[in-house]
């Protein structure tokens, strides 16, 4: 009688594996999408994006942290205390455990706030678990071109770099608008794409251009009142 395994990395049901499925979010989202609607995996995927976030915190080092800190504490006419070595080596334990567990929280958060739009507010089909897999798999998107993005943080100085819209737009005076802009990642604008192809193919009743509008629509929220708080 032979041992049947069942696993992140084994499944009878054609569900490929963790690194292909991984792959996949960059190569083939749509058929990727499919196969977690059908058979949703969410663990592999989670840890894997939490452990990468966790590494590319831990390589910054913390003295460019706080001095990119004390540098925006100035801007808004504020200024940070001299930091000591000792709060230094502890600033370098626990950064990189908190951005190990705000990924699982804000992971698991946007995976609810998607189910409940979608399933419970607009009426489709579709679980919690089914969302969780999604946005466990599209976020490893923003979590690859941010371990990428590393070592140019370390060379610039500058440990919060995105690949955002106001990047582009450098010509735009300091405001509200540059703010939003910069909040708005191109990742996980990509990301988000590929959760609303999952929301389509969750309930095929929900269009793709209609999901991306939603998805698309929440980010744009996200990034609006992160930057009102921020330019008060």
């Amino acid at each position: 009688m032979g041992v049947v395994t069942v696993g992140e990395n084994a499944s009878t049901s054609g569900l490929p594996s963790l690194p292909a499925r991984l792959a996949a979010v960059f190569h083939s989202p749509a058929r990727l999408v499919e196969q977690l609607a059908r058979e949703p995996r969410w663990v592999g995927a989670l840890l894997v994006g939490a452990i990468l976030v966790t590494i590319s915190v831990a390589l910054i080092p913390a003295e460019l942290m706080m001095e990119a800190n004390r540098q925006a504490a100035m801007e808004r006419g504020r200024e940070l205390p001299e930091m000591g070595d000792r709060v230094l080596r502890v600033i370098r334990i626990v950064t990189p455990i908190m951005s190990f567990l705000a990924t699982l929280l804000m992971t698991a958060f946007m995976a609810g706030l998607y189910a409940l739009v979608f399933a419970f507010v607009l009426g489709d089909e579709g679980r919690y678990v089914q969302y969780l897999a999604m946005v466990a798999h599209a976020n490893f998107i923003a979590v690859a071109f941010g371990l990428l993005l590393t070592p140019l943080r370390i060379s610039i100085g500058d440990p919060q770099l995105t690949l955002n819209l106001g990047t582009f737009l450098p010509f735009l005076p300091d405001g509200y608008v540059l703010s939003v802009l910069r909040y708005l990642d191109l990742t996980q604008i990509w990301s988000t794409l590929v959760v609303a192809q999952g929301a389509h193919a969750i309930d095929r009743r929900r269009s793709f251009g209609s999901a991306a509008t939603v998805g698309l629509s929440v980010v744009l929220l996200f990034a609006m009142v992160i930057a009102f708080f921020v330019e008060r």
